[in-house]
């Protein structure tokens, strides 16, 4: 996502290049007065003018708002315009320059009437009929070649394209930076849809037993001073749903961490296909043993999440073998960009299941496999678990 950022930003700047290419071309012109004007008042201008566009672009990537920038470019453009003699194939071309930045932090309507308006401007403080001279205006239309108003419709087109392209460009980003939180909001649901049912099956297993608990506990406590014998009843009754109560939670730890390896990559197939993520999925004829495939389905469930939550994956492939008395699950995906590693910073999740196979005798390794890939490996030996 980072480089598509930055990607995009770059691709946003064709309002520079307007701004740029449109004044440099007036140095060719003989007049030195104009020379030495662009010199010491159009560069500088042309500067700041820059630095406050980048920051727009970096607010539009971004999603927040830059009304304070947008305001101070536009003053910064008019002075240029009042201050330079120019065609509008040269300064120009600052006008709609400054509407491909600003359109990007407005509604479709403001867009509209704001570019109209920049270029109506530009037009009024610029001459139509002054010869630009030589230079970047040749490869358009020479206003003493071919009259004022093809230059005035060249010029026409070019500001009504230039704001809208830069306004596709950032919907194309939004659109990517869209699907990506989706891919987030699926991963975080998934887990507290989990921890919501973990919780609903521990209320519904305890919650009767340890309130018939202290119900009991509290008469065993009246009678202990009138009817030690009844109290002392109560109390083996006490002990005994204790004891029923703690096998009931251990049952339900013992459930909720056995996971079952085909529900899991069905449910890693279904949530990877639905982010838009191609799966493919190689299982060997035999059946895993159910403490060896409880951990192979952590492990999917973790590769699962790493994809959907760490990277730019467009496929994923989740080939299992058995071999010399372990088996060997391996799931490879094509986005390596921001992967957490078992090294890696934050990587708690590889961490924690690297230690639980190890516990066992096997192994879980993560890291870079073929050109601009990730693998996880997991080896579990077949009496493991």
């Amino acid at each position: 996502m980072q480089g598509l950022r930055r990607m995009t930003v770059l691709s946003l700047t064709l309002g520079l290049v307007l701004a740029w290419v449109g004044p440099l071309s007036t140095l060719g012109d003989p007049d030195g007065q104009s020379r030495l004007s662009l010199l010491a008042v159009g560069v500088p201008g042309l500067l700041v003018f820059s630095v406050l566009y980048v920051r727009i672009l970096q607010a539009a990537v971004a999603g927040t708002g830059a009304r304070g920038e947008i305001a101070a470019s536009a003053v910064v453009g008019v002075i240029l315009l009042l201050t330079q003699d120019g065609h509008p194939w040269s300064w120009g071309l600052l006008g709609p320059a400054w509407a491909s930045g600003a359109v990007l932090l407005m509604g479709r309507s403001a867009a509209i009437t704001t570019t109209a308006a920049a270029i109506a401007v530009s037009l009024l403080l610029t001459s139509p009929g002054v010869d630009p001279g030589p230079g970047f205006t040749d490869m358009f239309l020479s206003p003493h070649r071919e009259g004022v108003l093809p230059v005035l419709g060249a010029y026409l087109g070019v500001s009504a394209t230039a704001p809208w392209a830069n306004r596709l460009q950032l919907r194309f980003w939004q659109v990517v930076r869209a699907a990506e939180e989706g891919k987030e909001a699926q991963a975080r649901l998934a887990v507290t849809e989990e921890r919501l049912r973990f919780s609903r099956d521990l209320h519904d297993l305890v919650g009767h037993s340890l309130s018939a608990i202290a119900v009991k506990s509290e008469v065993a406590a009246k009678l202990s001073g009138v009817d030690a014998a009844r109290a002392a009843g109560e109390m083996d009754e006490v002990r005994i749903l204790a004891r029923q109560t703690l096998k009931e939670i251990r049952t339900a730890v013992r459930g909720y961490r056995t996971v079952d390896l085909a529900a899991e990559l069905r449910a890693m197939t279904a949530v990877l296909e639905a982010g838009g993520i191609r799966c493919t999925l190689q299982m060997p004829r035999d059946q895993v043993p159910e403490g060896a495939a409880t951990l192979l389905a952590w492990v999917v469930r973790e590769g699962t999440t790493n994809v959907l939550r760490h990277s730019s994956a467009t496929e994923c492939r989740t080939v299992m073998t058995v071999r010399d008395g372990s088996v060997v699950l391996t799931m490879t995906n094509d986005g390596v960009e921001g992967v957490e590693g078992v090294e890696g910073r934050g990587g708690t999740g590889l961490i924690g299941l690297s230690e639980r196979v190890a516990a066992i005798g096997g192994t879980v390794t993560a890291g870079p496999g073929g050109p601009g890939e990730f693998r996880l490996r997991a080896t579990v030996p077949l009496g493991g678990g």
